[in-house]
């Protein structure tokens, strides 16, 4: 079965590179209009033509997400841009590593708040057409995460968070499910960086991975656009883990 979105709109924060963007195209090809935000106004506009020249309508602005009265603006704002919204994509992410009152402080308001107020915006029109909500989590939720402390301890929380939306908005038939990537590289990524500064490091993470490869944007992107379609009619409240194995 095709997966069609025509008539659809996606809001996706944190949309301009990465997982959010292969997401925001990924809608985009299918037929739907997109919004997107990020603090890179170059990234923004960038993204915003790709999305234009594949035939839909598309709407950009610039939010810190970390900043919660900005959140909530730039949902309203896309509310209105798009006409409503069928899809919410909270993707963004501090990467908070450091176990001290910074690393647990971005990635509590990005990675956490972000998701908090964006969706508590976007609901009442998420509600109006039982739409769906998708939380970009990580395995690094799943395990210990020495490396980085407040990165692996708020995206468990995403996971919880997640699983109390969906009990929460079932009433409105409103779906939220959540995706646990694995290490996934793209230009000017987390990898592509380490791959340049660290690359013994890049390797031995390389090896841990049972498909021999680090993962694409767009492989989280088909099964974020497989849980706003049709198809996923009957899932909700779950946790899906994109990592070709790794962690297993």
């Amino acid at each position: 079965m095709k997966i069609d979105f025509t008539g659809k709109r996606a809001i996706v924060c944190g949309g301009s590179r990465g997982i959010g963007k292969a997401i925001a195209l990924g809608f985009a090809a299918a037929g739907g209009d997109v919004s997107i935000c990020a603090r890179d106004p170059k990234a923004l506009e960038e993204t915003k033509g790709e999305i234009a020249r594949l035939g839909r309508k598309a709407h950009a602005a610039s939010a810190n997400l970390g900043k919660g009265d900005e959140v909530r603006g730039y949902a309203k704002e896309a509310v209105a841009a798009l006409g409503g919204v069928d899809l919410l994509v909270n993707n963004a992410s501090a990467f908070g590593s450091s176990d001290d009152d910074k690393g647990w402080g971005a990635s509590l308001a990005v990675d956490m708040m972000a998701i908090v107020h964006a969706t508590q915006e976007a609901y009442p029109a998420l509600k109006q057409v039982q739409g769906s909500v998708v939380n970009i989590s990580s395995i690094s939720a799943l395990h210990p995460a020495t490396r980085q402390p407040p990165y692996g301890a708020i995206k468990a929380a995403v996971m919880h968070y997640t699983v109390t939306q969906a009990a929460l908005y079932a009433k409105d038939r409103v779906r939220v499910n959540c995706i646990a990537p694995g290490s996934i590289e793209f230009p000017g990524g987390v990898w592509d960086g380490v791959k340049a500064r660290n690359p013994k490091f890049y390797d031995d993470v390389l090896a841990s991975i049972p498909f021999g490869r680090m993962g694409h944007a767009e492989e989280v992107a088909n099964v974020a656009l497989f849980l706003a379609s049709p198809l996923a009619s009957w899932v909700t409240g779950q946790v899906i883990s994109v990592a070709g194995g790794q962690g297993l």
